[in-house]
């Protein structure tokens, strides 16, 4: 998929409100899937343009849960429930499920990344 700046993203979204144009054209001329526009516009629709200029968040368990109890509750898609609390990518949200669902609550907490200390110290020993 093509690198597409929020600025591309707003313009490909009011594209389509504006009624003009085909979602499929749109996405063709930008190098995406018309899913992904359709996607956009949900987000976009609930959200403002400010949903495409969100750099990374780091989510809490709590936080993931409460999405996915909304959805299990509420019966509403992955797609849907990520344009509502603004979550960039319902893959996301997938993932989050089949983790829960693997290894329970804890599955959800995010791990701290980077070199564990004992490889770290396993490494600096072998180069001294």
């Amino acid at each position: 998929m093509a690198k597409v700046s929020p600025e591309q993203r707003i313009q490909a979204v009011q594209r389509y409100l504006n009624g003009n144009e085909p979602m499929i054209e749109i996405a063709k001329d930008i190098g995406v899937s018309d899913q992904v526009v359709s996607e956009w516009v949900r987000r976009y629709q609930k959200n403002g343009g400010e949903t495409f200029l969100k750099s990374y968040t780091k989510y809490s368990a709590d936080y993931k849960m409460d999405v996915l109890n909304y959805m299990n509750e509420t019966g509403t898609s992955s797609t849907d429930t990520a344009a509502l609390f603004n979550i960039s990518s319902p893959g996301m949200i997938r993932n989050w499920k089949i983790k829960f669902e693997v290894g329970g609550y804890d599955a959800l907490v995010s791990k701290k990344r980077g070199i564990h200390p004992h490889t770290f110290l396993y490494h600096a020993r072998r180069f001294h």
